[in-house]
């Protein structure tokens, strides 16, 4: 549908269409309140009772890891151990806040944006899906981000505490810190918290107004004029909700600006203890009081430069092209504003990360079932997947970074500057791929390893026995049994592949601790043994249910991870030292 041309058309276009938006919100704004006690009871019972019941085995398992860890050296973990028991205090009250306030506001905002979404373009019945959506997808949902919780609760918070117990210090050397500097550090880290916290507040409270007042103005010439996100029929009920809403965001931004203050001015005891200076630590307080105002400046559009001065604190000045003032200075692209309609000339691919996903999830399925046929996975390994008994980490560690490797190696051969999905045409570039940060730390390190395989020009053989190698070399004893296939001729050979298998597995794991990631992919091994059962004639489903069932969640951790040593970390330890080669930034 083309937007209308004209004041007096648009005017119009805006009168016809506030009744049906209003009509839209009163309705979501009905469910919103029924719902809202049932989803909050829900949300904030299942968080509380993940957090409380969680917090002594966090408790005790933190100190472990840390006092236990050969990474850290003895002044280290000890301050370690006295900041981590300010941080476990103050977990419970902040989390049980958190879970209450997002329990409210999805019990309130939930049904609201479902009733929007029932009158896209495409839906037969309209009239029923306002009405009924919203209800039931909402109960889902709070179910779906407290099982979420509880996965990085459990799951990724033992994953990475196990790779920083096990994992041997760098190079030989552990990291290590000096109790010299120590006070005058902690001295300007609570002065540069006590200096930014009320600074900064009283920065964001000003310009809140403008950001309120400007945003509004925005929003309302582009609702008149049919420009921006109320360019398309289909978004104009949500770009009208976002109007409403924008005094919301507008709240959160200046509490997050609150909170972000405080370890904005906490930086200061890095700053002393790096320059061995309290001078510098205080200069630092005065700067990033300016650095914050001028990123605000920048995020408003408006004249750049602060108010306050800007006192150099390194001892060395870093390159005009790396220092952080270059990173708030509005570059010349940005300093006249872009076509509204230079975007729509062509369209660019835009990638959403739960689909990126979700792809990875489907190859994982497809090469899962297949390696099952072939004998490769068996149906103990899909059983241990699903009970959490993976020790070997080939189903939830393994077959991912299989999969991630096909889609390297395929890129490589086919000359792609980005990766190349299974369908060999959607691509993931630096251009189009999702912006959160989470892409960001991966998709560089892929990239790098892409680039390698194909300066490597690996022969079909050695990208056999990659793949045997990525997904088994978490289980030693199973690879050196198995026939994976022809080994590299030479000994550098072997050791480039073992290192490619290495960061892969690593960088793998690390996308495995992603919220969504266990929850997905417990649905995938589950999807593999329901068709290995069709296949097999259900002669499997006797065999299942013979298996004992999954430990609880206590037991795992008391006959894994005691200080006994019961287990055999000498195994543990070739899995998963070598899995974390890869450095985030």
């Amino acid at each position: 549908m083309e937007p209308p041309s004209g004041l007096w058309a648009s005017l119009w276009n805006f009168i016809l269409f506030l009744p049906f938006f209003i009509g839209l919100l009163l309705l979501g704004f009905i469910k919103g309140i029924i719902m809202f006690p049932v989803v909050f009871l829900i949300m904030t019972t299942g968080v509380c009772a993940i957090i409380l019941g969680l917090w002594p085995v966090h408790f005790f398992y933190t100190y472990y890891c840390i006092l236990s860890t050969k990474q850290f050296g003895p002044a280290l973990k000890l301050v370690l151990c006295i900041c981590i028991l300010a941080i476990l205090i103050a977990w419970p009250p902040i989390g049980i806040a958190c879970g209450v306030l997002g329990g409210a506001a999805y019990g309130l905002l939930a049904p609201s944006f479902a009733t929007f979404q029932a009158v896209e373009e495409g839906k037969t019945d309209k009239f029923y899906h306002c009405i009924c959506d919203g209800i039931w997808s909402t109960v889902k949902g709070s179910f779906t981000i407290i099982r979420d919780f509880l996965d990085v609760c459990y799951f990724s918070y033992f994953s990475i505490m196990d790779d920083l117990r096990r994992q041997g210090p760098q190079e030989g050397k552990y990291y290590e810190i000096s109790l010299f500097y120590m006070p005058l550090a902690l001295i300007a880290g609570v002065l540069g918290a006590m200096v930014d916290l009320p600074v900064i507040s009283i920065i964001a409270l000003f310009k809140s107004f403008y950001m309120l007042f400007k945003g509004w103005h925005r929003l309302f010439h582009d609702c008149i004029g049919r420009e921006g996100p109320f360019l398309e029929t289909i978004c104009v009920p949500f770009a009208g909700l976002a109007i409403l809403l924008w005094p919301l965001a507008v709240v959160g931004a200046v509490l997050g600006s609150m909170v972000s203050s405080i370890f904005l001015g906490a930086y200061a005891a890095v700053i002393v203890y790096q320059e061995r200076s309290f001078w510098f630590g205080v200069c630092y307080i005065v700067a990033s009081l300016s650095i914050y105002d001028e990123y605000s400046n920048d995020i408003l559009d408006m004249p750049e430069g602060s108010c306050f001065p800007r006192p150099c604190y390194r001892k060395k000045t870093l390159p005009q092209t790396t220092s952080p003032s270059a990173s708030f200075s509005r570059p010349g692209s940005f300093k006249k504003p872009p076509s509204r309609t230079s975007s729509m000339d062509a369209p660019m691919l835009d990638l959403k990360p739960l689909e990126l996903v979700d792809a990875l999830l489907d190859e994982c399925q497809r090469h899962g079932e297949i390696m099952a046929s072939e004998g490769i996975i068996t149906f103990k390994d899909i059983q241990d997947a699903k009970n959490n008994k993976d020790s070997g980490g080939v189903i939830s560690i393994g077959l991912p970074a299989y999969c991630i490797l096909q889609s390297l190696i395929r890129s490589a051969n086919a000359n792609s500057p980005g990766i190349l999905l299974s369908d060999d045409v959607t691509e993931i570039t630096s251009s189009n791929r999702p912006k959160d940060t989470f892409f960001d730390w991966f998709l560089n390190p892929l990239l790098i390893i892409k680039d390698q395989i194909k300066a490597d020009n690996l022969s079909e053989t050695e990208e056999e026995y990659l793949g045997k190698l990525v997904l088994l070399s978490g289980d030693p004893s199973r690879l050196k049994n198995l026939n994976i296939g022809l080994a590299p001729e030479t000994e550098l050979r072997q050791a480039e592949l073992d290192a490619l298998a290495r960061r892969l597995r690593g960088i793998t794991k690390s996308i495995s601790r992603y919220p969504t990631f266990r929850r997905r992919f417990d649905g995938s091994v589950k999807n593999i043994l329901e068709e290995l059962e069709k296949k097999n004639g259900g002669s499997r489903k006797s065999r299942a249910s013979n298996l004992p069932r999954s430990r609880s969640m206590f037991d795992r951790i008391f006959s894994q991870k005691s200080l006994k040593g019961k287990t055999n970390d000498h195994l543990f330890d070739q899995e998963n030292e070598p899995e974390t080669d890869i450095e985030i930034r």
